[in-house]
């Protein structure tokens, strides 16, 4: 039987290709759907939006982080595929003890070319995986940058939680030529509207997920940061880290221009 080794170093044994597998990561489902996967995928989560007709279609087999553990064994799955940080650990590791399950860890675009490319080869869909990391490749060589903002990216209000180092979205707006003004931190720290008042960023980017940032969350933060930019953005530009990445171009690059 093939072996195949996870971004955290954990090697599966894994008759390939696999015929029924669950995706526990959106941004993940979405990239088996873009690289050629249908009748494979049997179950996805509530939160898996893309594509729209497996949203329909596919059995849903809980959030990112709480799962119906008898749906999932009714589907039967030879490999389940998950993310780090997306996912709660106990649970996933609940589901290693009966599944094969493929993880992901994922910090920049090189992780994210190496997830791809790994899946690809496990579903076999690796030309397909090529081709993407290929095309998406180009697009970020591609970029036009503009000017070096001060960048604070918001995920959540009440509490007021920021994007800092060691994140995909930190990539994300390294790509765009933007300085993070919480590069000096780690994962998600926890702010004040005083400490954002301190770091007077040129832009502050509230992100549409995980916290539904809406217009009146503009207001409130335009309020109190009079000479930051203040913008609504989409959320899974910033952090989803598969086929949607060459979406991710285009949107960033649209988003880099409004601001010169």
């Amino acid at each position: 039987m093939p072996q195949f080794v996870d971004q955290m170093g954990r090697t599966l044994a894994l008759d390939i290709p696999p015929k029924r597998i669950i995706s526990l990561v959106p941004s993940q489902t979405e990239l088996l759907y873009d690289v050629g996967l249908r009748a494979e995928v049997v179950g996805i989560t509530k939160f898996c939006l893309h594509p729209a007709q497996w949203y329909r279609s596919k059995t849903r087999i809980g959030g990112t982080k709480e799962y119906h553990f008898d749906r999932i064994a009714e589907l039967k799955p030879d490999l389940i595929i998950g993310n780090k940080e997306e996912n709660d650990r106990a649970q996933v590791e609940a589901l290693m003890e009966q599944y094969p399950v493929w993880m992901s860890d994922i910090y920049d675009l090189e992780d994210a070319y190496d997830m791809i490319l790994k899946l690809g080869t496990i579903v076999d869909k690796e030309a397909a995986a090529t081709v993407l990391v290929q095309q998406t490749r180009a697009g970020f060589r591609d970029f036009n940058l503009g000017k070096k903002l001060k960048v604070v990216y918001l995920i959540w209000h009440e509490p007021i939680m920021a994007a800092a180092s060691q994140t995909f979205i930190q990539e994300m707006l390294a790509q765009c030529g933007w300085i993070n003004c919480l590069a000096d931190q780690t994962r998600y720290p926890q702010l004040t509207i005083e400490i954002l008042q301190a770091l007077d960023p040129d832009l502050l980017l509230l992100s549409s997920e995980p916290f539904p940032f809406k217009e009146k969350h503009l207001e409130y933060y335009r309020s109190h940061l009079p000479n930051t930019t203040v913008r609504l953005v989409d959320g899974e530009a910033f952090s989803w880290y598969g086929s949607r990445l060459l979406k991710t171009q285009v949107y960033l690059q649209g988003l880099i221009n409004s601001m010169t």
